[in-house]
């Protein structure tokens, strides 16, 4: 049977049951707790909330007692991850409900259960040693909550983040690791997706290092990072997802915030405004912000084949400015039908200066050069989203249907200009430079997404997803090359070196997933998911391209089995797919460096994942431990691979150059061994932390390479809370060098430590932080090794810094709801960008 038919036969339900009357269609949720069955018709369900923000407290605790003074259990169930939970069959009576979860205060409220369903509402909890009174809640959430599906760093209880940004707050997340280039990875690896409140941006797809830097950490919630992403996720990412949650609005009221930071690395300026009217809810954010500081690069090149030596020394710096802001509309139907709207723009732009002095060692000293090299880099990126979503539920418990879709607008700028003086061991008079080039590019780029999904219960134990989605992809790079000699007039066009180049990329997908709870302790869950992709290149210039389609079956299932209320272990597998984007696909050739060129692959393969991972979750009134095993394979993995120029086609580069470009060249696999807990240790002081230990393997057939070996992490973050409304906060992550196909990766270390005094009726917060104090910066060392040259280069990340915060809350602060969203987590970065 052909693919086609194999597609047809998974979608056709899918499509039948996404185009059903409202009456029977519903949207993606996860499905409520329910708990065993007893004799009665009786139900009670509700929801357990987080007191501080009104976020849902997943798989929290939730007993049913009969009256006082008998705490004898009758029945127990955990809520599911929106905090829901449901008792079905029970004998009418007044009886109790307790709620708990570690890090909370526990609840308890007489209820009276009727012959007919009785929605209890919602359970409030207060943080862990804090009261609840009748309209203030003062404490902390932890600031790591270890779940069964997920790590969830909660940032804003993290003083050390204030006037940071995104890029501050993910260095810090569990299994996540920030080098020098602000280059992100998970788990060792840089294949992942990032959504921003589980949905794509554009933005961070194209250029993570630099987007980050764009969203203000006070307007971060908490970061998600999930592992073994289930089938309703898109089948991107191959180590898994970033979920950064970012705050929002509220139930009633006017509230809002305004900040301020200022340091010598960065600063910063964000307000939020918020309210909810009726059936009307409003919220708003906005801010702009600098990043700017020095950097030197040093690096060694031995040319095998001839004995020359290279020698770059790099000195300058950095700086760019972005702006941010967000508008979301919540408008409710009816009571079972509600509208939302929600857009965002996010714009940065910024430049680098990098004086290069460049020296070339011959074994003929006839061949011995030395150039100085100034050269101003530029770039910038534009996001626009617009996102709208219609949902209605049912009278029936968890049932749901709705329809998402987006239109994301997403255009970026590249460029350079170098002026080089042969000969010189310092910069002269332009007049006088031998060689002046200058290029300008573009990336414009568009997605149109619609997605429905739908939740179908039957009975109290068994729940059916299921959902379409499709995803329209546009991008392009259109850049050309000037260039001016001695003695030349004027600059001149090289045609030769000029780029036209669009790529279409249209995803289609159907997805299926069925839960069922076997018996009391275990949970079951399978999924598949089948997508299509269609692919359109077109070499304007040449007046070439390509067009090419496949199918991909990703099938994916989880077991969960509970010992107790708070010691659990799961078993998953998920396979998933890596597509490349323009940033790997790119052909323009970048030779802003003539001995370090660069270059995309236009004509690169997806890749396919098989990640199987085995944890156990234990919760305490002392913390919370997670210990989980994973293995990761990869087959014809996307490699940056580095050659001298020839080698790569690259025929007119200087004597000794090396160009980079991206190819299907190696199979790697990651066995993982990692440890998370928190603790409590005395009244005030969290702790939280674990070491993360690798073993990878990568081989290239291709290239004739094996390299295998361990690295290992470790994340520490703590916090005690002092009288008079002080909090002290410090973090550290270090990493041990990693192997790469061609060489190794650099070491990593980074610290910082906070302080907060909140003032004003706990209204006000200021902030000071100190990051890396007792080291000026960092050096990031990589080597590279080939059979016709070898590598050593350092950069210095500058990371002393100070930053100063200021900010002030104002109205009523209660969490809304949450707004549906799309997830296009399905493609792959690159370079210094998400991915690299």
């Amino acid at each position: 049977m052909t693919s086609f038919y194999r597609f047809a036969l998974l979608g056709l339900p899918l499509a039948v049951a996404a185009l059903l009357p409202p009456a029977t269609a519903h949207a993606q949720t996860s499905p409520a707790a329910t708990a065993p069955p007893l004799a009665g018709t009786g139900s009670l369900t509700g929801v357990v909330l987080d007191s501080l923000g009104g976020k849902p407290v997943p798989y929290a605790t939730v007993v049913l007692l009969p009256p006082a003074p008998n705490d004898k259990a009758i029945t127990g169930i955990a809520a599911d991850d929106n905090g829901r939970f449901a008792f079905t069959k029970l004998p009418a009576g007044p009886a109790r409900l307790r709620v708990s979860f570690v890090g909370y205060g526990s609840q308890t409220r007489a209820v009276v259960v009727t012959e007919g369903a009785v929605d209890v509402g919602a359970f409030r909890l207060p943080t862990a040693g804090t009261a609840l009174g009748e309209a203030l809640v003062i404490g902390t959430k932890p600031v790591v909550e270890v779940r069964p599906d997920r790590i969830v760093y909660n940032a804003d209880q993290d003083v050390t983040n204030a006037g940071g940004t995104a890029a501050d707050v993910l260095r810090k997340a569990p299994l996540l690791a920030v080098d020098g280039d602000g280059n992100v990875k998970m788990r060792g690896s840089g294949n992942f997706r990032v959504l921003v409140n589980n949905k794509p941006s554009p933005t961070l797809a194209q250029n993570l290092a630099e987007a980050l830097k764009g969203i203000p950490a006070e307007q971060i919630q908490s970061v998600e990072i999930i592992t073994t992403p289930p089938a309703k996720y898109d089948g991107e990412g191959t180590a898994g997802i970033i979920n950064i949650v970012l705050k929002k609005g509220v139930d009633r009221g006017l509230n809002g915030r305004v900040s301020a930071s200022g340091g010598n690395r960065n600063s910063n300026g964000n307000a939020s405004l918020n309210f909810k009217k009726g059936k009307l809810g409003f919220t708003s954010s906005g801010g702009t912000g600098a990043w700017y500081g020095p950097s030197e690069s040093d690096r060694t090149r031995l040319n095998k084949l001839d004995g020359s030596t290279l020698i770059q020394r790099g000195t300058g710096n950095f700086g760019g400015r972005w702006y941010y802001g967000t508008v979301g509309l919540d408008y409710d139907l009816s009571e079972r039908q509600s509208l939302s709207l929600a857009t965002s723009l996010n714009r940065y732009n910024g430049s680098g200066f990098n004086n290069l002095v460049n020296y070339v060692t011959a074994t003929d000293g006839t061949r011995n050069q030395v150039f100085t090299r100034p050269t101003e880099s530029l770039f910038s990126g534009f996001n626009g989203e617009l996102t709208g979503t219609y949902t209605k539920t049912f009278a029936q418990a968890r049932r749901e249907w709705s329809v998402l879709g987006q239109y994301a607008r997403n255009d970026g700028t590249f460029g350079y200009d170098f002026d080089e003086y042969r000969n010189s061991y310092v910069n002269l008079d332009t007049r006088l430079a031998d060689k002046r080039e200058r290029s300008r590019g573009r990336t414009p780029g568009s997605e149109v997404t619609f997605q429905t999904d739908l939740v179908q219960p039957f009975g109290d134990k068994q729940t059916l997803e299921t959902g379409l989605k499709t995803i329209w992809r546009q991008t392009a790079s259109v850049a050309n090359v000037d260039a001016l000699t001695l003695g030349q007039p004027n600059f001149e066009r090289l045609r030769d070196r000029a780029t036209d180049f669009s790529y279409d990329q249209n995803v289609q997908s159907a997805y299926a997933t069925y839960t069922a709870k076997v018996g009391k302790k275990l949970n079951l869950s399978l999924g598949s998911r089948l997508e299509r992709t269609a692919l359109a290149a077109d070499f304007r210039i040449t007046d070439t391209g390509f067009e090419q389609s496949y199918y991909s079956l990703l099938p994916n299932g989880n077991a969960q089995y509970a010992f107790s209320d708070n010691n659990s272990v799961r078993l998953a597998y998920s396979r998933r797919i890596t597509r490349p984007f323009i940033d790997y696909l790119n052909p323009f050739v970048d030779r802003s460096d003539p001995q370090n060129i660069s270059f995309g692959n236009p004509e690169l393969d997806p890749e396919l994942t098989d990640s199987y991972e085995l944890s156990f979750n234990t919760n305490g009134k002392a913390g919370s431990l997670n210990i989980s095993g994973s293995v990761r394979r990869t087959d014809n993995a996307i490699e940056p691979i580095r050659k001298l120029a020839p080698e790569l086609g690259i025929t007119d580069a200087a004597p000794g150059a090396t160009a980079q470009t991206f190819a299907n060249v190696a199979s790697n696999a990651f066995y993982q061994l990692n440890f998370y807990g928190s603790a409590k240790p005395a009244k005030g002081w969290d702790i939280s932390g674990g070491p993360d230990v690798q073993y990878i393997v990568r081989r290239s057939p291709a290239l004739g390479i094996t390299r295998q070996g361990f690295t290992a992490g470790l994340n520490f973050n703590t916090s005690y809370k002092l009288p008079k409304k002080f909090t002290l906060q410090s973090f550290l992550y270090s990493s041990l060098p990693s192997p790469d196909l061609q060489g190794r990766g650099s070491a990593n270390l980074y610290y910082s430590l906070g302080a907060k005094k909140t003032l004003l009726n706990d209204k006000a917060d200021i902030t000071l932080n100190l990051t890396n104090p007792f080291n000026n910066y960092w050096p990031y060392r990589n080597t590279l090794d080939t059979p016709f040259f070898e590598e050593r280069q350092e950069f210095r990340q500058y990371q002393r810094a100070f930053r100063l915060s200021f900010s002030y809350r104002f109205g009523q602060e209660q969490q809304g709801k949450q707004r549906k969203s799309i997830s296009n987590d399905d493609k792959k970065g690159g370079g210094s960008k998400q991915g690299g």
